[in-house]
C-alpha cells in the first residue's frame, strides 16, 4: 500500500527521451539528480549539477575509495555499498541525507 503512494508522486519522464541531449535538458531541469546510472552520473557532473551517486561496494576506479566525493565532479556525492549486493545502507542514508537537505541542516 505504501509503495503505491509514492509510485503517484513519481513522474517518470524516461519515455520522453531519445538521446543525451533529451536527458541532459531533463537534468538541467532537476534540483538534484539521483544516480546509479554512471553515465547519467557523468553527465550530471559534465552540467556541474548536483547528483548523487548510489555506487556498487566494488567501484569503477574512476569514483575512488573512502572518498563521498568526486575530483572530477564538484557537485557530486558518492554513497558506496559497504559490502557487495547490499543496497539497504545505501538507500538509509540517501535517505537521511534527503531529510538533512530538506531541513536545510
Amino acid at each position: 500500500m505504501r509503495d503505491s503512494i509514492w509510485r503517484e508522486q513519481v513522474v517518470d519522464w524516461t519515455g520522453d527521451l531519445q538521446d543525451f541531449s533529451d536527458t541532459a535538458a531533463l537534468i538541467d531541469n532537476l534540483d538534484l539528480v539521483i544516480a546509479v546510472d554512471t553515465a547519467v552520473a557523468h553527465l550530471a557532473g559534465t552540467l556541474n549539477k548536483p547528483f548523487w551517486l548510489l555506487n556498487r561496494y566494488n567501484t569503477c576506479w574512476r569514483w575512488l575509495l573512502d572518498r563521498e566525493d568526486s575530483l572530477w565532479y564538484p557537485s557530486a556525492r558518492v554513497f558506496r555499498q559497504d559490502a557487495g549486493r547490499q543496497w539497504a545502507g545505501v538507500v538509509v542514508r540517501v535517505c537521511a541525507a534527503l531529510s538533512d537537505d530538506a531541513r536545510g541542516s
